[in-house]
């Protein structure tokens, strides 16, 4: 049908919706360091093999993140050797406003793809081939979801039922969505033979999702206009030959806008609706029952991640990812996750609960339900050692090439000890370098920098010390990142250097 369009010349734009805050892969995932940015399978972060999947689509994807998490977007970028845009939002509004930001950015006859950060599909070209088979029923006009032939009644997703095909296009009507049900009903779901797993991943026209959003949600795309509108300037970050776009979205404005999924605010309601079935491999990664199923059991149905050692063990997941061996006896269904500032034990039943316990850790003031002890930041990480009455001990690792801000310290005074590589130091008027197992001393109030000349990571262990150690004692002179000059007022965990 001519009203059904070409393939050949439609753009596919994929979009990558990095909002989401992985609560319930806690402790190895945190609202200041998410699942989808961790190196969680074989060394490599979901984001990254995400990245990777959709560039078979566009060699320029998409992503929107939270400002907080700039950095590690772009970051991944530079790992994939990818060009893109990234659109910040300075609030977690859910997915109807990430999705609405992203139809507002496009051109009417551009296909969005939209694609959550974290999921795990490991088969690519599959991947490409089902979207590139959704576009029929996109430029046809309907939104498009994916969804997933059932492997098990699951209650951790929710369903599609679909039945008849819709036109010619090879993509199946849908009749409804149902949100997560119990373990019963599942089984009663998938029973009937036309019941899918939702897997969230969504294609339409750029056009036809503001059509949808202004019938069923104009006040979120109303408010992301606004923010989309007032965006500061986009600013352009060169790492080696990778080149990424942010958008900074106008705070007032998009805060304005209400929490909706997308699901709720149009899918439920919005017609015609279509599903392509997808029958390879695929995990939200959503819980660790979740990543348990991505390793390979041994004879008893154990696996384990990292320094696990397992006896008299059966169906026992065990993630190590602290520095020190983590030994179960004796266990049967049980998962153990170890990082370096928590430990979690559970029941593997009780996986789906962690989002709520995370949520009364969080409201009894444990640091842990929301901070990682290791922190990304533009030029590095750095990971709290040790601290006490008047000294704080940090490692900080500094990526080749980049550079802390040239900055200075009113209430403390550093030592610094380079352990691996070789680190340029401003020290008041003086730039010198040091080596390995050589060390200097940054006075109270001095003027200081440190940067990385060399082309392998640059690691020091830094000494605090001083009456006032919180890193609101930071005033910045020069920086290459646009952060503020003075940190007063900002929160410990949102700034370092």
């Amino acid at each position: 049908m001519s009203s059904l369009g070409s393939k050949s010349s439609t753009t596919i734009q994929p979009v990558i919706l990095c909002g989401g805050a992985g609560t319930r892969l806690w402790p190895l995932s945190r609202q200041s360091y998410p699942k989808q940015f961790m190196p969680l399978l074989g060394g490599r972060s979901l984001l990254e093999l995400t990245l990777e999947r959709v560039s078979g689509l566009s060699s320029q994807p998409w992503c929107v993140a939270s400002t907080d998490h700039r950095f590690l977007v772009i970051d991944a970028f530079e790992q994939c050797q990818l060009d893109g845009q990234v659109l910040l939002e300075p609030t977690g509004r859910n997915t109807a406003a990430a999705i609405a930001i992203a139809a507002l950015h496009a051109d009417d006859d551009v296909l969005l793809l939209f694609c959550p950060a974290d999921h795990y599909i490991p088969d690519a070209p599959a991947f490409v081939e089902r979207v590139r088979s959704a576009q029929v029923a996109a430029l046809g006009g309907a939104l498009v979801t994916f969804g997933v032939f059932p492997t098990h009644p699951s209650s951790a997703y929710g369903y599609i039922e679909a039945s008849d095909l819709w036109q010619d296009s090879g993509a199946l009507l849908v009749q409804r969505f149902i949100e997560k049900p119990t373990s019963a009903q599942a089984a009663e779901l998938i029973l009937k033979g036309n019941m899918h797993w939702n897997a969230g991943i969504f294609l339409g026209l750029a056009s036809e999702w503001r059509r949808a959003l202004q019938l069923y949600a104009p006040d979120i795309l109303a408010a992301c206009k606004n923010s989309l509108e007032s965006a500061a300037t986009p600013v352009l970050t060169r790492n080696g030959q990778t080149s990424v776009q942010s958008i900074a979205l106008h705070g007032p404005s998009f805060d304005a806008c209400r929490s909706q999924s997308i699901d709720y605010a149009v899918m439920e309601h919005h017609r015609p609706i279509c599903t392509v079935l997808f029958n390879g491999a695929w995990s939200d990664v959503g819980s660790w029952n979740a990543v348990a199923d991505l390793s390979v059991p041994d004879d008893r149905g154990n696996s384990n991640q990292g320094d696990a050692h397992l006896f008299d063990c059966q169906h026992t997941y065990v993630h190590a990812a602290g520095r020190r061996p983590v030994v179960a006896l004796g266990l049967e269904n049980m998962c153990i996750v170890d990082t370096d500032d928590a430990v979690l034990v559970m029941p593997m039943s009780r996986a789906e609960d962690i989002k709520m316990v995370v949520g009364q850790l969080a409201d009894r003031a444990v640091s842990q339900a929301l901070l990682h002890r290791r922190v990304a930041r533009p030029w590095g990480w750095y990971d709290s050692l040790d601290q006490g009455e008047r000294f704080q001990v940090k490692r900080i690792g500094v990526k080749p090439g980049a550079s802390l801000s040239l900055q200075l310290h009113h209430h403390r005074a550093e030592h610094w000890v380079v352990v691996k590589g070789t680190a340029e130091i401003t020290c008041g008027g003086r730039v010198f370098l040091l080596t390995e197992n050589q060390s200097t001393y940054i006075p109270l109030g001095e003027r200081h920098r440190l940067h990385n000349p060399g082309k392998v990571e640059l690691e020091i262990i830094e000494v605090q010390s001083g009456s006032y150690l919180r890193e609101d004692d930071i005033v910045r002179l020069e920086d290459n990142y646009g952060r503020s000059p003075v940190i007063g007022g900002e929160s410990e965990s949102s700034v370092i250097e």
